[in-house]
C-alpha cells in the first residue's frame, strides 16, 4: 500500500472501532466466540427481523452454545423485551429446528418450556 491508501485505512479502523463503541454504550452489539450479535432496538414481527438480518448481511441469532445464548440474553436484559431466535417448530409438536431445517444441537429452555405461551 501506498501512503494515502495506509491513510485511508488506518483512519477507516479508527472510524469503524469509534462506532464499535458507541455501539457498546448503546447496548446494541456483543460479542461471542467470533461472532457478532447486534440490534437496532427496534420492535419488529419475525418476518421483518429476518429481512433486516438479511439486509445488513447477517441472519437471525440462533443460540448454538452457552456464550452465545449469553449474547442474545444480553438485549433481553438490557431493552427489556423478548427476541426472536432463528429456530421454527418441527412438524413433530415440540420439536425444534433451525429455519433451514437442521436439528438442534443445543437448547437451554426453562423447565416444561417450550409451551408455545410466549415464555420460552
Amino acid at each position: 500500500l501506498v501512503g494515502n491508501e495506509k491513510e485511508d485505512i488506518h483512519q477507516l479502523e479508527h472510524q469503524v472501532s469509534r462506532l464499535e463503541g458507541v455501539l457498546h454504550l448503546k447496548k446494541m452489539i456483543t460479542a461471542s466466540g467470533g461472532k457478532i450479535f447486534a440490534t437496532n432496538g427496534r420492535k419488529a414481527d419475525f418476518q421483518t427481523t429476518l429481512k433486516i438480518c438479511k439486509e445488513a448481511g447477517g441472519s437471525i441469532a440462533t443460540p448454538r452454545n452457552p456464550g452465545e445464548n449469553d449474547a442474545i440474553l444480553y438485549f433481553v436484559k438490557s431493552f427489556n423485551t423478548y427476541t426472536y431466535l432463528g429456530i421454527k417448530e418441527s412438524l413433530i409438536p415440540r420439536k425444534f429446528q433451525f429455519l433451514d431445517g437442521t436439528q438442534l444441537s443445543y437448547t437451554n429452555w426453562y423447565l416444561n418450556e417450550p409451551s408455545g405461551k410466549g415464555e420460552e
